[in-house]
């Protein structure tokens, strides 16, 4: 066994060579100081930041609501930008999620609104004297997750789009958008299970599991769709008459 003399953990003042600290308001003669944010790049960064807060409260709220559905409902967070658009635009405003249960599937859209009035006339949407396209935004997600959904398991899965206000304000409708459902995120569970029951509970777990998968929505498949059998609105694996042998 081989024993080492003891050390001092922190070497004492004395031993310490003495070191030059620098006036902080003076530069190092090679050193290159990082640029300083302007005031208003200071000021957009902010926004976006409060802007992505309010979003991410306007979400757990809608989400929140769905809670009491029952274990039969799936709630998934599903990339809502092609990696090409993104690169193209980093600056996403918009926040939902998919909803799969016994009703089927649905993209659902957030519209954060806080005290601000709503005004909806079919496709137009108008906010603080704004109209953001959130109808046509709403109808293109569900457009995509389809795509998506339907070239993993390889058959027809319809999404539904759907678009909730969060907030308090008083929102008027004078027309409602084709197509697209629409409903203020008190609403949207009642809004959900409306439709009844159109797919088993059985397909709505396996449309999850197909959901979640990270290769559904990077243009690939997430499993042959011999690996799964898909049968009728209602129906069931103990519905489908016995194989003869």
């Amino acid at each position: 066994m081989t024993v080492f003399p003891a050390r001092r953990a922190v070497p004492s003042a004395r031993a310490l060579p003495p070191v030059a600290v620098p006036h902080p308001r003076v530069e190092s003669p090679g050193g290159i100081a990082a640029p300083r944010p302007s005031p208003l790049e200071w000021a957009r960064r902010r926004r976006a930041e409060r802007g992505a807060r309010r979003l991410e409260a306007a979400g757990a709220r809608a989400v929140g609501q769905l809670d009491h559905l029952g274990p039969a409902w799936h709630v998934i967070d599903w990339p809502r930008t092609d990696a090409a658009d993104a690169l193209l635009d980093d600056s996403d405003d918009r926040a939902g999620f998919l909803a799969i249960g016994p009703s089927g599937l649905f993209a659902v859209t957030i519209a954060d609104h806080g005290r601000a009035r709503v005004l909806v006339a079919g496709d137009v949407v108008q906010i603080n004297g704004k109209r953001p396209p959130y109808v046509t935004e709403a109808r293109r997600d569900a457009r995509r997750a389809s795509k998506a959904l339907t070239a993993a398991v390889g058959h027809p899965i319809p999404v539904t789009p759907v678009l909730t206000f969060v907030g308090s304000g008083v929102i008027s409708v004078y027309g409602l958008p084709k197509d697209c459902l629409m409903a203020t995120h008190r609403e949207l569970d009642r809004l959900l299970v409306a439709a009844g029951n159109r797919i088993s509970p059985a397909t709505a777990e396996k449309l999850s599991r197909v959901a979640q998968h990270p290769g559904t929505w990077m243009n690939g498949t997430y499993a042959p769709a011999a690996d799964y059998r898909w049968y009728e609105d209602g129906r069931t694996a103990a519905d489908k008459p016995a194989t003869r042998r």
